[in-house]
């Protein structure tokens, strides 16, 4: 049977119908969540300044202030998904959903090699909550596992294929995508699990030596220099704030002062661990059963130990950092997806934890439709304030800051406004419209707040209009 022949009868299998409700039910989401503080609306924000500037060296957070935080891969794809489609979520996420989906495809013959159905690794990527979730969210996290995947998989298959020069290039185009996509972290995440594992396998120098390396250095150089060159030229400061500071200071110092786009996140340490179990349930309880069993066999077998060094590396690594979130640990599910493909037939239970992991989707969209959940999602994002009936975004304010989803539902319109400023447009009687931490309402006198009128109260601030 041919590999098309092959993939006509997975996708017309239970097992089609399973990916494709899955993946609809993620594409839902992308189009009927509203970009969310603080980190979606930023991204969205910054990819809609790109489009609407056409400044596609330097990412911009505010209008002429350069974002020097991540490379632009993300930003470059939102904004052209933007220029094609507009400046919906649907649009934003759009690029995000179908990586997710191609993730999943490119998987299908690992799958057929052990004589499973294609889309079983799909249906486990879609089924892990931390691959569910960046399927449709505005991050870097996505394109970093996708070019984790191409590097960890182009040096698998050169290894397996006799030398593939094919497959030696993707390895080195793994690593240009992801210097594009968030930056050397790439290689952190990627060659230690190589270097332990060619330890184990006893890899030879002159095999190592025979992977393409003046040619993929090559294209590694052709794939990201040109950007990180003019972006330095163009925005100088760059390299020494994101190589030294993001790549080296925020994970040793959890107190870094030099993050200009975000704030400390204290963790305990080793909490990576209890992030990567939660955003691989169910599946993670299942690989964990398997190695309990069968480290020997782990030990011995190139492929298992290949994945479980994939898996652990990064969480290990993570695991002295004081600055960390859950993203962390999605570029690890693509080797977890594989880990269960290889051990799905001997799992006597996998019908009920296949259906239990279905479950978690579908009791989402089921529970998007409830009150509790739409009051969350209007708390996360000023979606609603912008377009309340008597605002007009050009006559728009916030006080004491603007949030990046006010900034970006009125397509940067928005304006932050002083106390004294304030006072003057009540004066003048000029009608407008302010957003207000209600932290800050003190710090407003009684006078003009008396003749604000209130349009609609949150948790964290108020709506007014003049």
């Amino acid at each position: 049977m041919s590999l098309k022949e092959k993939i006509k009868r997975d996708f017309g299998s239970r097992y089609g119908l399973i990916f494709a409700l899955l993946a609809g039910i993620r594409l839902f989401f992308n189009a009927v969540i509203p970009l969310t503080d603080k980190t979606e609306a930023r991204y969205g924000e910054i990819a809609r300044l790109m489009a609407e500037t056409g400044n596609w060296i330097v990412p911009q957070i505010d209008y002429g202030i350069p974002f020097w935080a991540k490379p632009p891969l993300s930003a470059w794809l939102t904004s052209a998904s933007i220029k094609l489609l507009g400046t919906s979520e649907f649009a934003l996420r759009l690029p995000f959903w179908i990586m997710a989906v191609l993730i999943a495809l490119l998987l299908i013959p690992y799958a057929h090699q052990k004589k499973i159905n294609g889309l079983i690794p799909g249906i486990v990527l879609f089924t892990l909550p931390e691959f569910f979730l960046h399927a449709g969210v505005l991050s870097t996290d996505l394109m970093l596992s996708f070019s984790v995947g191409l590097t960890m998989i182009g040096f698998w298959e050169f290894m397996q294929s006799g030398k593939s020069r094919i497959s030696g290039l993707l390895f080195f185009a793994g690593i240009g995508l992801g210097l594009l996509a968030k930056g050397p972290i790439i290689g952190v995440l990627s060659f230690p699990p190589l270097f332990l594992w060619c330890l184990r396998q006893r890899i030879s120098l002159k095999e190592i030596f025979q992977i393409p390396w003046v040619l993929g250095g090559l294209l590694i150089l052709s794939i990201a220099l040109p950007w990180y060159w003019l972006m330095e030229i163009n925005s100088p400061g760059f390299i020494d704030y994101f190589v030294v500071g993001e790549h080296f200071l925020r994970f040793i110092d959890s107190s870094w002062a030099g993050d200009k786009y975000g704030f400390p996140k204290q963790q305990p340490l080793g909490i990576i661990w209890a992030f990567l179990l939660a955003g691989a349930l169910p599946w993670s309880f299942v690989l964990l059963g398997q190695l309990k069993n069968g480290l020997k066999k782990v030990w011995n077998d190139p492929w298992q130990l290949f994945l479980w060094l994939w898996i652990l590396w990064t969480p290990f690594f993570f695991s002295f950092s004081k600055s960390l979130i859950h993203t962390y640990t999605l570029p690890i599910m693509i080797p977890i997806a594989l880990l269960v493909v290889h051990h799905w037939s001997s799992l006597k239970t996998k019908k009920t934890i296949l259906y239990m992991a279905v479950g978690l989707p579908i009791l989402l969209i089921s529970s998007y439709f409830l009150e509790p959940t739409q009051k969350i999602l209007s708390e996360s994002t000023d979606k609603n304030l912008v377009f309340h009936p008597q605002v007009e975004p050009s006559r728009l304010y916030a006080f004491p800051f603007k949030s990046y989803s006010s900034q970006f539902y009125s397509k940067g319109k928005i304006k932050v406004i002083t106390p004294n400023t304030l006072e003057k447009m009540v004066e003048d009687s000029t009608s407008f419209s302010i957003i207000i931490k209600k932290r800050q309402l003190e710090d407003l006198s009684p006078k003009v707040m008396g003749k604000l009128k209130l349009l609609m109260e949150r948790r964290k601030d108020n709506l007014y209009h003049y």
